[in-house]
């Protein structure tokens, strides 16, 4: 018998027997019940990490599920390819963009073949390739042609060390998402996509999302930020132009003493140029370009702001106000303009005592009296109006509507919704990315180019300029353009590149007809196929990835494209691997490999044998070094294990913590399987397993095994259809296997045997979507053909399911170390064997001969064991 499984022979054999079968290429069959599932597609890096192990192992275990099931199964795979990184990762490794990616793509794709995962890789598809941008391409003239993109000067969020814009939510706490640094703010001409055209259908689906996590769901309520609230206009003193506000409190409006407006907002310029104050709000705008912009970042900040030379009217009162701009007023909150009522706002109060402004209470609460020249801070809260004319002695709260109706009246104001979500500004100013299809003509303006020109193909020959600078403005041979409506000859190419977001925000439909090329898709697949049934990733790409690809999905319905508006019908997050830090004083962070336990069983650092620190247990990070490198699992241990622990060590929506331990654990588990799997070939040879029902047999032993093997099925079935549960899962199949190790094969009469092979071919079948490779060479030892994944997922009995059962309460030396439950009905020798097979016990008795065993047998059991 083979004493132990041997991955390196094992797995490269059914992986090739998976290749000549095809056994996952898939096709639409309308026969058959569909189910799309789909991680999120990786970015080409060069290696996959373990956290890319984790997700696309619990994705691969649920396709393989349903394939079992009967499903018609769609399991894609292709690459995030464009983008900033791959630029960066050329500079410093001396390469261009598009050879770095292509390798790592060639890389990364053994590499997921290693594992044994089950995709379709007919469907593989690039970002990258002409191919796939050329259908977003065109998808963006369909925009352009329907009102839905717009190209505008604005302020943006700019990156000088990535050297081009980001979107909203490309920033995080004021720095750029992917480099970590301060984000200023740049006055550039853009692209924009009409997201906030949807603001209010994608908030309204957000409860449409039964599948999603709640968490997800709140952050994208948060991002698109709807408020309710009125629309006033400020007359610009001497013009006939008006400066908007959105407001919550219209109630205050007679106390509204000064305007300020943000300094990117674009009336600023326009107000303080010819004035003597031009110079000095030009300076204070450029200071504030520096500064963190959100609400968060404010705090760092005195308040403080300069006099625009300009006044506008307060609506209500018809008085002359003056216009700052001011640091704490934000161009992505309402209008980029509020009117500032000091007496209500404490950010307003704080800027009227700088500065020497009127404070005039409007709203006082019952039974006080505030007074603006002696006041010490702003009241918010709700009162009775005064100096407010007319409406002096209302209360506030129904001076909301009241004030609102009044001003309508007088063409001043109206009710009004105000979101957070701002428009997507997609240019960027990177080379490595889907060119833009326009043309800048000297006459004729922005020129859309023919669909017949599409694809505008990025040139793969250019280099990058110094510090990642895009080459395309340069690039004659791409730059220069004829001019499409009038044939102008020095028109211009635009050479923003669209930001990576665009290609991630569809490609989950290309998966459905990936050779396609009359279109972005073909209708027919995309209506078998979409949506996509279970989509897996990271929680932070709620905001990003995943509110963009639910935008992508109403523009193409609005298009008339689909019938669908939601992209994913369910999600899951899943959590993040984390390993423990281990730093040493001279050499800073170390890899595991570069700490070792010494003679006495203390980490040195390798390098110089100092003391190493073990840090806490965060997620892994190069920077931190706390890293586990999958090939080295894969050398050491296979596929299978290392699929088996990511899988066993925590739920999938739960952080998981890396431990060399339980990798060991699942490596002994597979061979604990394989060592019973081959001794009961051996000996239980010509029976056929027993499918009756539990009351059919006769002896009471091989009832409480059926009935198990019966539950484990269903438990099993449970955790994996409804949950995702697979660490429960693993752990049943665990006792089930328990439970066979405690039966004498030698003394087995043929019932049991057939009753024992029952369990055992459904432990494979049960175990196949998490141990694919181990699962298809022990199944043909059985003596089966074929394939396990082309089995049908084991059907329980319901019949067989019930039990008397009982739990038992396993000691070591007196100190609880484990329970599990087990038939009413079995004798005391089957539950010591059952005790000593447990998984915990074994590690706290170790090699030791157990001196004593105690079973006391009441309404719960308890063993003892003495070592």
């Amino acid at each position: 018998m083979e004493e132990r499984y041997h991955p390196e022979l094992v797995e490269p054999k059914w992986q090739a027997y998976w290749k000549e079968n095809q056994l996952f290429k898939v096709t639409e069959n309308p026969l058959k019940e569909k189910y799309y599932l789909l991680e999120m597609f990786p970015y080409p890096s060069g290696k996959i990490h373990i956290g890319h192990v984790r997700n696309y192992t619990i994705g691969d275990v649920v396709v393989r599920y349903k394939r079992m099931k009967g499903f018609n199964v769609l399991h894609p795979m292709g690459w995030d390819a464009f983008g900033m990184p791959a630029e960066n990762a050329a500079i410093d490794n001396n390469t261009h963009p598009a050879a770095w990616t292509y390798e790592n793509i060639s890389s990364m794709r053994e590499q997921l073949k290693k594992m044994g995962f089950s995709y379709d890789w007919d469907r593989e598809i690039a970002t990258c390739r002409p191919e796939y941008y050329k259908w977003e391409q065109w998808l963006f003239l369909k925009m352009l042609e329907k009102k839905m993109a717009y190209r505008k000067e604005s302020y943006v969020n700019w990156c000088e060390k990535c050297q081009t814009v980001l979107a909203n939510e490309q920033v995080e706490q004021d720095k750029c998402w992917r480099c970590s640094q301060t984000v200023q703010q740049k006055k550039l001409w853009q692209w924009f996509f009409k997201i906030t055209d949807y603001a209010q259908d994608l908030l309204v689906h957000c409860d449409k999302l039964p599948g999603w996590p709640d968490k997800v769901t709140v952050m994208q309520k948060n991002w698109i930020g709807r408020s309710v609230g009125s629309e006033l206009k400020f007359k610009i003193h001497g013009q006939e132009n008006n400066i908007e506000v959105f407001t919550t409190r219209p109630d205050t409006v007679f106390g509204a003493t000064f305007m300020c407006l943000a300094p990117e907002h674009p009336l600023v310029e326009s107000l303080s140029k010819g004035t003597e104050k031009q110079d000095e709000v030009a300076a204070f705008v450029q200071k504030v370009s520096t500064q963190e912009r959100s609400a968060e970042g404010l705090e760092k900040y005195e308040k403080e702001g300069v006099f625009t030379g300009a006044f506008c009217i307060n609506p209500a009162t018809g008085e002359k106000i003056p216009v700052y701009t001011a640091n704490f007023v934000l161009m992505g909150y309402g209008t980029g303009a509020i009117m500032s009522v000091p007496a209500g706002d404490q950010r307003d109060f704080d800027f009227a005592r700088k500065y020497g402004l009127e404070i005039r209470v409007v709203v006082q609460p019952k039974g006080e009296l505030f007074d603006g020249n002696t006041m010490d801070q702003a009241y918010t809260g709700e009162g009775f109006l005064v100096n407010s004319s007319e409406f002096n002695g209302l209360e506030s709260a129904k001076a909301i509507d009241v004030i609102t109706d009044w001003l309508e009246k007088k063409g001043r104001g109206k009710k009004a919704v105000s979101y957070r979500l701002r428009d997507w500004g997609i240019s960027r100013q990177r080379y490595w990315g889907a060119p833009i299809p326009v043309v800048h003509c000297p006459d004729c303006g922005v020129v859309p180019v023919p669909e017949t020109d599409l694809p505008i193909r990025l040139p793969e020959d250019a280099n990058l300029l110094e510090k990642g600078g895009s080459p395309l403005p340069y690039l004659d041979s791409f730059a220069k353009a004829f001019c499409p409506e009038c044939g102008r000859k020095d028109a211009k190419r635009d050479t923003d590149t669209m930001d990576t977001f665009v290609e991630s925000s569809w490609y989950y439909l290309r998966y459905c007809s990936p050779r396609y090329d009359e279109g972005m898709f073909d209708p027919k697949a995309v209506k078998y196929w979409a949506p996509v049934d279970q989509y897996i990733g990271g929680v932070e790409h709620a905001v990003l990835h995943l509110l963009y690809s639910r935008y992508f999905m109403r523009v193409l319905h609005t298009l008339g494209m689909i019938d669908f508006k939601e992209p994913f019908t369910r999600l899951l997050t899943q959590g993040m691997v984390c390993k423990e830090t281990m730093t040493c004083p001279d050499h800073g962070y170390l890899f595991p490999e570069e700490a070792l336990k010494d003679d006495k069983g203390s980490l040195v650092c390798t390098k110089c044998n100092k003391d190493v620190a073990v840090g806490r247990v965060i997620k892994m990070s190069k920077s931190k070094k706390n890293v586990v490198d999958p090939n080295e699992l894969l050398e050491k241990y296979g596929a299978d294990v290392t699929r088996l622990f990511c899988l066993f060590a925590a739920p999938p929506e739960r952080d998981l913590e890396w431990s060399e331990d339980g990798v060991e654990g699942s490596n002994r588990f597979v061979n604990r399987v394989w060592r019973l799997a081959l001794e009961c070939l051996e000996k239980i040879d010509g029976f056929k397993p027993f499918t009756g029902a539990a009351s059919d047999l006769s002896s009471e032993q091989a009832k409480a095994l059926y009935i198990k093997a019966n539950q484990t099925i269903q438990k099993v079935t449970d955790d994996i259809d409804k949950s995702f549960h697979f660490n429960t899962a693993i752990s049943a199949v665990m006792e089930l296997v328990n439970v066979l190790y405690t039966i004498d094969l030698d003394s087995a009469d043929a019932e049991m045997k057939k009753v024992i092979l029952f369990s055992l071919e459904n432990i494979l079948l049960l175990l196949s979507p998490i141990l694919p490779h181990f699962c298809e060479e022990l199944f043909e030892k059985f003596g089966k053909t074929g394939s396990i994944l082309e089995q049908s997922w084991p059907e329980y009995r319901k019949d067989s399911l019930k039990t008397d059962e009982i739990i038992v309460v396993v000691q070591v030396n007196g100190k609880l170390r484990s329970k599990f439950t087990i038939d009413a009905g079995i004798g005391e020798a089957v539950i010591k064997e059952t005790a000593l097979a447990d998984e915990k016990i074994k590690k706290y008795i170790g090699d030791k001969e157990p001196k004593k065993i105690i079973v006391i047998r009441k309404k719960q059991t308890l063993i003892n064991i003495v070592v």
